[in-house]
């Protein structure tokens, strides 16, 4: 007892995965990065001329995907792997990003990585971010969380994001791509962005990074309380 799994599902560019990882810090859970999943199978495809609506394709790809989190001896930080290659830096580019939600709507796919996520997620402890956590890869979490914030901030966000690793793209361009992103994330069949009845919302245009840590480390500190009393009361 005592530890739960945290579902944080939003659109992107409110900083799902920097507050997830922060969560998962605070808390001493282990982070699952989905968004890296898809990123890195996205990189895959577009790396071995694999088209994601074609389902020979589709197939041929998903035999040879293996996807892993290693930390960094230096910077302690998580990063991805994609068959056994360091791909952090890749995963993050525009080309990747301009075609991660066209491959995030395949069925096959989709099905794939949630059982990969879900595999990991079976001992509790963990804190997980993406589009269809709450709803679809852990529909019985304990905390769910949807985060948002207007495209103004989340385009800001992105583009300080990718000058950090040297990249520097048109703040117009990186609009377009969240608006579209939303579009196809939130219309998809497949697994669509929604939040869910039981999540609680965070706005995150106008609070520091700090704010909405702190608040779902407080929401999950509440969660981690009422499991214990319960299971106190049921001895």
């Amino acid at each position: 007892m005592g530890k739960i799994v945290i579902a944080i599902d939003g659109y992107s560019g409110c900083g799902k995965s920097s507050t997830a990882k922060a969560v998962a810090k605070d808390l001493g859970y282990t982070y699952i990065d989905s968004g890296a999943m898809y990123r890195a199978a996205t990189l895959y495809f577009l790396e071995n001329y694999l088209n994601p609506a074609n389902p020979r394709d589709v197939t041929k790809g998903l035999k040879n995907l293996e996807i892993t989190f290693h930390p960094n001896p230096d910077t302690q930080k998580q990063e991805t792997y994609l068959n056994g290659l360091n791909v952090e830096n890749e995963i993050r580019s525009m080309r990747v990003s301009e075609k991660v939600s066209e491959l995030a709507k395949v069925k096959e796919i989709r099905s794939e990585l949630v059982a990969q996520q879900q595999r990991l997620g079976k001992k509790k402890g963990v804190v997980m971010d993406g589009r269809d956590i709450g709803s679809v890869v852990f529909p019985e979490a304990e905390l769910k969380v949807f985060m948002t914030a207007d495209l103004e901030t989340r385009a800001y966000r992105r583009q300080q994001e990718l000058l950090e690793k040297g990249d520097l793209v048109d703040l117009d361009q990186i609009q377009k791509n969240l608006a579209e992103r939303d579009r196809i994330d939130s219309s998809r069949t497949e697994s669509p962005l929604k939040k869910m009845e039981d999540a609680v919302e965070i706005d995150t245009s106008h609070i520091s990074f700090e704010a909405q840590v702190a608040q779902i480390v407080h929401l999950a500190q509440q969660k981690i309380e009422t499991q214990k009393d319960y299971a106190g009361n049921h001895r």
